[in-house]
C-alpha cells in the first residue's frame, strides 16, 4: 500500500521557490542557449540558491532537495525550446509563430517529459543505479552544508561580478565584446563561456577547442582547395555542414548504446502506470493537434516518439551528463517524415515537444538521484518538477520572442548564433552542403563509437573561433586547478556557476532594456 504524500520537504515555500526560481533560470538558459549554444547543467546553482533561501528559514535538505528540482527544470526546458524554436523564423523571417501555439508546445512537452519521467524514474536511478554525476554533486553540495553562507557568498560575488561585466560589454560598449585580430586569432570576452569551459572540464572542452583549431586551420582550407566536396561554396556553408554532421553522427551512435535495451527494460518495470501515461500522451497529441495545427497523425507519432526518446535521454545523461536533446527531436521528425508528409512550421514544433520533453528527463533524472541520495520521496520530487516546468516553459517562451524583439535575427552572423536551433533548420529545410555534412556524419558516428568525445568536436567545427577558444580557457584552467590546486575544487566550482548565471541575468535585463528604450 502506497503511503500518502504527507512528506514535510513538499512545503508551500518549496513550491513557491521551486517556480519563481525556474522562472529566473528559464530566462537567462534561453540567454545563454541562444548566444553561446551550449546549456551546463544548472543543478549546481540551483541547490546552492536555494541553499542560501531556505537554510536560514530551518529547511531541511531534503526540503531544499524539492525546492531546486522544480528550479533547474526551467534551465532544460528552456534549453529544449532555444535549440529547436529559433529555427522556425531562420527558415522564414516573415513567419507568423505566434506565442500562444509556442506556448501550448512548451507546456505539452513538459507535461510529457514528467509523465515519462515519473514511469521511468525507479528503474534508472535505482535499478540501474547509473552515476547521474549532475545529480551527485548536488547532493554533495547539499550535505556539506553552508556554515556562515560562505558558498552563498562565493556564488552571488562571482554572479555579481558576472553580470557587471557583461553589462559594460553589451550596454555601455566600454569593454569590447573581441579581444585579439582576425577570425582565427579571436577570444570572446565572456565570463559564461569561461564557466561553461571550467563546469563541462578539460575533456570536452578540449574537444570542442580541438573542432575549432582543426576546422578552421585545416580542415576548410583543405576541404575547399581540393574539390573533394562538390557541394561546397563557401567556408561558411562548409564548415557549418561538418560541423552538424560531425553533431548528428554522434547523437545517432550515442543513442545505440545500450539505450534499445533500456527502453525495454523500462517496460517490464513500470507496467502498473502504463495506461495512465498512455492516456496523457493521447490528450497531449490531441492538444498539439487543436492548440498547435499539427495533424492528429503526427501529433501521435511526435508522443511515442518522446517516449523512446526520454528512455534514451535517460541512458545518456545518467552514463555522461550530456543531453543531445534538439538530436532527438530531428531522430524523431526523421521518423515521422518516414509515414507522413509534414513540413514547415509543424517540423519544427514537432523538433521542439521532443527536445523540451528529453531536456526535462534528463534534468530530473539528476535531480532524482541527489534525491535518492538524501531520502527524498520522489513524489515530492515529481510535483516540483512539473510546477517549476510548467512555469518555465512560460517563461522560456515568452524569453525567446523578448529576446528577437530586442535583437532582431539569430542565426549564424547574428548576436544570436543559436548553432542548435540552425542545425535543426538545416535538417529540415535542406543542408547548405551535403558532401561536407555526410564526411560529417560517418566521422562522426565512428568516432563516437571509438570513445572520442565527437558531439563536443562538432560544435566546435560549428561554432566561432573566438566562441570556443574561451570556452576552451575555460577547460584549460579547470585542468590546471585540478592539477594544482585540488582543495578549492569545490570553491571554484561556484564561481564558474556565478560566472554563468550572473552573465545570462544580466543578457535577459539588457534586452529587456533594450526593447523598452527602443521601443
Amino acid at each position: 500500500m502506497k503511503k500518502p504524500l504527507t512528506a514535510p520537504e513538499l512545503t508551500f515555500r518549496s513550491m513557491i521557490l521551486a517556480v519563481a526560481g525556474s522562472v529566473l533560470i528559464a530566462g537567462s538558459s534561453t540567454y545563454v542557449a541562444l548566444r553561446i549554444g551550449a546549456l551546463p547543467w544548472p543543478t549546481i546553482f540551483v541547490a546552492v540558491l536555494s541553499m542560501a533561501v531556505l537554510r536560514p528559514l530551518g529547511a531541511s535538505l531534503r526540503e531544499i532537495n524539492v525546492a531546486h528540482t522544480g528550479m533547474s527544470a526551467g534551465g532544460l526546458v528552456a534549453g529544449g525550446l532555444a535549440f529547436t524554436l529559433p529555427g522556425v523564423w531562420m527558415s522564414d523571417p516573415g513567419s507568423t509563430l505566434g506565442i500562444g501555439t509556442s506556448v501550448v508546445v512548451a507546456v505539452v512537452g513538459t507535461v510529457l517529459g514528467v509523465a515519462f519521467t515519473g514511469l521511468l524514474r525507479r528503474h534508472f536511478v535505482q535499478d540501474l543505479d547509473l552515476p547521474f554525476p549532475m545529480g551527485v554533486a548536488a547532493a554533495r553540495t547539499l550535505q556539506a552544508g553552508d556554515r556562515g553562507g560562505r558558498k552563498a557568498g562565493i556564488l552571488f560575488a562571482s554572479c555579481g561580478f558576472s553580470g557587471i561585466l557583461t553589462w559594460l560589454r553589451d550596454a555601455s560598449g566600454i569593454i569590447p565584446p573581441i579581444l585579439g585580430r582576425g577570425p582565427l586569432f579571436s577570444v570572446w570576452v565572456s565570463p559564461m563561456a569561461l564557466g561553461i569551459g571550467f563546469i563541462i572540464g578539460p575533456l570536452y572542452m578540449g574537444s570542442w577547442a580541438l573542432g575549432a583549431v582543426a576546422a578552421h586551420w585545416f580542415l576548410v582550407p583543405i576541404g575547399l582547395s581540393s574539390g573533394f566536396f562538390p557541394d561546397g561554396g563557401t567556408a561558411e556553408t562548409f564548415r557549418g555542414s561538418l560541423g552538424i554532421g560531425v553533431i548528428v553522427g554522434a547523437g545517432v551512435a550515442v543513442l545505440f548504446r545500450g539505450a534499445a535495451r533500456s527502453f525495454f527494460q523500462s517496460l517490464s518495470s513500470s507496467r502498473e502506470n502504463l495506461r495512465m501515461v498512455a492516456m496523457v500522451a493521447a490528450v497531449s497529441a490531441i492538444v498539439l493537434t487543436f492548440g498547435a495545427g499539427i495533424p492528429l497523425v503526427p501529433s501521435l507519432f511526435a508522443t511515442a516518439g518522446v517516449w523512446v526518446t526520454v528512455v534514451m535521454a535517460a541512458t545518456i545523461t545518467g552514463q555522461t551528463g550530456i543531453d543531445p536533446m534538439e538530436i532527438f527531436g530531428i531522430l524523431v521528425l526523421l521518423a515521422i517524415r518516414t509515414f507522413w508528409h509534414i513540413g514547415g512550421q509543424e517540423a519544427f514544433l514537432v523538433t521542439a515537444v521532443v527536445a523540451v520533453a528529453t531536456g526535462l528527463t534528463g534534468d530530473a533524472m539528476q535531480d532524482f538521484r541527489a534525491g535518492s541520495i538524501l531520502g527524498t520521496d520522489p513524489r515530492a520530487q515529481l510535483a516540483s518538477e512539473a510546477a517549476g516546468g510548467i512555469a518555465g516553459a512560460i517563461a522560456a517562451t515568452l524569453t525567446i520572442f523578448l529576446l528577437r524583439e530586442a535583437f532582431g535575427a539569430m542565426g549564424p552572423g547574428t548576436e544570436l548564433t543559436a548553432p542548435q536551433a540552425f542545425a535543426v533548420k538545416s535538417m529540415i529545410d535542406g543542408l547548405p552542403d551535403r558532401g561536407a555534412f555526410l564526411a560529417g556524419l560517418a566521422g562522426g558516428s565512428v568516432l563516437s563509437l571509438m570513445g572520442v568525445p565527437c558531439m563536443t568536436v562538432g560544435i566546435g567545427i560549428y561554432l566561432p573561433v573566438a566562441i570556443s577558444l574561451a570556452a576552451g580557457a575555460g577547460g584549460l584552467f579547470r585542468a590546471l586547478s585540478d592539477r594544482f590546486f585540488p582543495r578549492r575544487e569545490e570553491g571554484m566550482a561556484l564561481v564558474a556557476s556565478g560566472f554563468l548565471g550572473g552573465e545570462g541575468i544580466a543578457g535577459v535585463l539588457f534586452a529587456i532594456w533594450k526593447v523598452l528604450t527602443l521601443g
